[in-house]
């Protein structure tokens, strides 16, 4: 894959970023030949400044960056489609997207994709990111401490303690599938399977 740089007398490309679980369109930048090769070696947008005249990675000031999952070229191959998991809001604005939109869809896999995001981008002071570097040992003590901890809430009678338990199991859960390298869509595709038998 190779966009066709030459098209503009800048030798720039848009790139459209698109979140890859809510599938928002989350901003619009610009790259040149050598911010399209730093994407793709790091796994991180990086884009061409027109400003600046010069390569910024996003999220390289606020730590949001953006973590590449699958890049697309057009039928003209002038225009990139970035799809990515945001580490955080993406404008800085503080706004989700660039057109002052919350970046919501389905809450567990943007969950999901946030800790994904952690485990791929370690980042200082993130309970995640810590676990995760702790190791699949750790990390599956967690969920049998959390496990075992909603067992005993389910036996007594207090509502609000068993969903905090409940949530609790679930998001250690996630974080024990993203350090299996597992997605929550596989899992459900098992579960799927088993209905139909």
């Amino acid at each position: 894959m190779q966009p066709d740089f030459s098209k503009s007398p800048e030798g720039l490309v848009p790139a459209v970023i698109q979140d890859s679980f809510t599938q928002r369109v989350l901003m619009l930048g610009y790259m040149n030949a050598e911010a399209f090769e730093r994407t793709q070696k790091e796994k991180r947008v990086t884009f061409y400044s027109r400003s600046k005249k010069r390569l910024w990675t996003k999220g390289e000031e606020s730590g949001n960056f953006l973590s590449v999952n699958e890049i697309k070229l057009d039928c003209d191959n002038d225009t990139l489609l970035i799809r990515v998991t945001p580490a955080g809001p993406v404008c800085h604005t503080g706004s989700g997207t660039c057109w002052n939109e919350a970046n919501t869809g389905d809450f567990l896999r943007g969950l999901e994709a946030l800790i994904r995001a952690r485990k791929e981008n370690p980042s200082d002071g993130s309970y995640t990111s810590s676990l995760l570097q702790k190791g699949i040992n750790k990390v599956a003590q967690k969920v049998g401490e959390e496990a075992v901890e909603l067992v005993i809430e389910a036996k007594d009678g207090n509502d609000d303690l068993f969903r905090n338990e409940a949530a609790d199991l679930l998001f250690h859960y996630l974080i024990l599938l993203a350090a299996k390298d597992t997605t929550l869509d596989e899992i459900i595709a098992v579960l799927e399977a088993r209905r139909k038998k």
